[in-house]
């Protein structure tokens, strides 16, 4: 678990590597080949405060998520070998992303989903419920957990809802 809300609060934040680097090293998180990586950045704590129904404003301007136009961010997706980026927030990384870069040739409008499911095939998690298991963690200056998750089955599906479980 990387806890980004401990760090970043409610603030609106696009996470670079130095950012995810930077708390990864004061909360003494190894992330090693074949971890699912689990981002805590709040927005889940928000939305069930909010029963489902948040604001403009905190659904579109609030909580820390990954900044896809960092190019080291996705060299590190790549090189860390996780097996999965699951967060609480709608979509992991920043929605809207910032702008492409003027020279840039290609520029999705997900960069980190195009890498992940499109050119790894690792998989992401999103609105995922973290709060009570990050602040367990935090306490016990632990980071890491097990977790399952076995998707639903759906023949044909494109996704499916996971029943995650973190046990400590």
């Amino acid at each position: 678990m990387i806890d980004l809300e401990t760090h970043f609060g409610a603030e609106r934040r696009y996470v670079t590597r130095a950012d995810l680097e930077a708390v990864m090293r004061v909360d003494k998180v190894v992330v090693e080949p074949g971890d699912m990586v689990c981002l805590n950045t709040g927005f889940g704590r928000m939305l069930m405060q909010r029963y489902g129904q948040p604001s403009e404003h905190e659904l579109h301007h609030t909580y820390a998520a990954l900044d896809g136009r960092d190019t080291a961010l996705l060299d590190w997706i790549v090189d860390s070998g996780i097996s999965a980026l699951i967060a609480d927030n709608y979509a992991v990384e920043g929605v809207p992303s910032r702008p492409a870069p003027a020279d840039s040739h290609s520029h999705p409008n997900l960069p980190i989903h195009d890498l992940c499911l499109f050119r790894l095939g690792l998989n992401l998690g999103e609105l995922w419920y973290f709060s009570e298991l990050a602040d367990w963690l935090q306490a016990n200056g632990r980071s890491r957990f097990l977790l399952t998750a076995p998707p639903l089955w759906l023949r044909g599906a494109v996704g499916s809802p996971a029943s995650p479980i973190g046990t400590v």
